[in-house]
């Protein structure tokens, strides 16, 4: 179906817009935002950082730890967290702090038996033990990091992961050949005692190429371990990429066609980091030195404000209502007032399909996770609800978060649960009135030009050598502009000064500013 048709190969984009305080990251697939993402820069957790912690309060009763890591919250340590192998973490630990264990590799380290899968925290951990943990998952609502000892470094085109021997390789590289070539070729460069997962983006590369990544998260390891000796927790050990890089590490393909950033030293900072792991893939990257904010000048912002929010429309007319709570989502699908009423079967099927593909959109964009529950219009050709199954499977597929989907229930709804790493991004997309700030009531607009024109008379009188710029509503900006004579004609025959008039968008009806040569706000007060 054309629902199906080239989802894979989409064109992607990325726009980055920087301010002082956090960085915003908007990925676009075929112009349509499909992720947003933001960072702020005094951000202290962030998943896959590592941390020497300290258990502070071990809970039989969950069987799990509160472990202190520097947060204000209590970091939360489950026993199915702890991995197999913790037993030779602890060990490792332990000798790297003392300084017993002086060699970062693990060549000579003897691994410990693994613990039980259904063991008791209160037999493995201690109250007051030091423990090497990484962010599983960032602070969400009131509850603090979620924590695991599994401990791995992710890198392009590879996972090491110490203390477990395994080779793994991406379910996403189909080939048998590819994999069984990059088994191989992973067993002869990894070093003893460490694991490997290859991902997606290591198939068709050489070893020289997975050897030269391999030998950078070896270094990673080196650096944890030289920060160890005569560490006290809570301390951070390793710092995960900021999200720019960690993105670009993560989803960068052939199929990117464009980087688009604001800020120059961030710019310089991708250049760098794309040479070091794609340099035939630079030429994307663009510094963007327009006036307009990035993000309205590259159609961000008016796609934030159109699919955030309670309902989202797509162009048949056919309608998702989105509501949330603590515990789970929910989402309602609505056909509109456009369906045709001939094969009526065949249209509640569209309406369906186009809804999986922007429901999967609206997963990844606002990082819905947790349970998911979605009441489609009922189908009752059983061959329809199979295909819309398959079709969900498939627009989920570029989904990078875990996910199960489960079929049609006889009541029509699908369940979905999807991993949740950080809090769901909500934006609210409604305003309040600047204006009215409530009351529904606004200054008489006939006094707008009289209160314009009292205040351009103030700053002529005050400076009257200054160039001056009006920001304004876009209508006000067309009252002024437009005519014979128009206003500023006139504005001009009067004071022998030209007044510039810009459009602003953003601007409430009855808002105008002025601005001098500097584009600094020339205020009143």
């Amino acid at each position: 179906m054309v629902w199906l048709s080239n989802i894979e190969a989409v064109e992607k984009e990325l726009v980055i817009n920087s301010t002082p305080t956090e960085v915003e990251i908007a990925l676009l697939e075929k112009g349509k935002l499909a992720e947003l993402h933001y960072q702020k820069t005094n951000e202290k957790f962030s998943v896959g950082d590592i941390f020497l912690g300290r258990v502070k309060k071990l809970m039989p009763g969950l069987n799990a730890a509160f472990v202190d890591i520097g947060h204000k919250k209590d970091a939360f340590l489950h026993y199915t967290d702890l991995g197999p192998k913790l037993r030779s973490l602890n060990k490792y630990t332990n000798g790297a702090v003392s300084g017993s264990i002086n060699n970062y590799r693990l060549d000579n380290f003897k691994i410990e038996p693994d613990i039980i899968k259904t063991g008791k925290i209160d037999q493995v951990l201690d109250k007051k033990q030091q423990i090497l943990l990484q962010i599983l998952k960032e602070p969400i609502s009131t509850k603090g990091p979620r924590l695991t000892c599994e401990i791995t470094i992710p890198g392009r085109y590879m996972v090491l992961t110490p203390f477990n021997d395994v080779i793994a390789v991406s379910k996403k590289i189909a080939n048998p050949d590819e994999r069984k070539r990059l088994n191989v070729l992973i067993e002869s460069i990894k070093p003893k005692n460490f694991g490997v997962i290859a991902r997606t983006a290591a198939e068709g590369r050489k070893v020289a190429e997975l050897h030269e990544e391999l030998s950078g998260l070896l270094e990673k390891w080196e650096s944890i371990f030289n920060q160890l000796k005569n560490a006290k927790p809570p301390a951070k050990l390793l710092s995960e990429l900021d999200k720019t890089s960690s993105i670009l590490r993560d989803l960068l393909t052939d199929q990117f066609s464009k980087i688009t950033v604001d800020d120059k030293q961030l710019y310089s900072n991708i250049k760098d980091y794309m040479r070091s792991i794609a340099p035939s893939q630079t030429k994307i990257v663009n510094h963007y030195k327009g006036g307009k904010p990035i993000f309205e000048a590259m159609g961000v912002t008016r796609q934030i404000k159109s699919s955030f929010g309670k309902t989202a429309t797509m162009s048949s007319g056919a309608y998702l209502v989105i509501e949330s709570t603590e515990a789970m989502h929910v989402i309602d699908v609505n056909s509109g007032h456009k369906m045709p009423s001939t094969d009526q079967a065949q249209a509640i099927l569209n309406v369906n399909m186009e809804s999986a593909a922007e429901i999967a959109r609206q997963l990844r964009l606002r990082d819905i996770g947790g349970l998911i529950i979605i009441d489609f219009i009922d189908m009752r050709v059983n061959e329809h609800r199979k295909e819309l199954l398959r079709a969900m499977k498939e627009f989920m597929k570029t989904d990078r978060a875990q996910h199960t989907i489960l079929p049609l229930s006889k009541f029509g709804l699908m369940q979905i649960t999807r991993q949740r790493v950080r809090p769901a991004v909500k934006i609210n997309t409604s305003e309040n009135c600047p204006t009215c700030a409530g009351s529904g009531k606004i200054n008489a607009s006939i006094l707008l030009m009289e209160n314009i024109e009292r205040d351009l008379q103030f700053i002529l009188q005050s400076r009257p050598n200054s160039t001056i710029n009006l920001k304004t509503h876009p209508y006000a900006a067309a009252y002024l502009k437009r005519g014979w004579p128009s206003i500023q004609m006139r504005w001009l025959r009067k004071y022998y000064k030209w007044i510039k008039i810009d459009e602003e968008n953003n601007y409430h009806l009855n808002q105008y500013k002025f601005f001098d040569a500097n584009k600094d706000e020339i205020r009143f007060n």
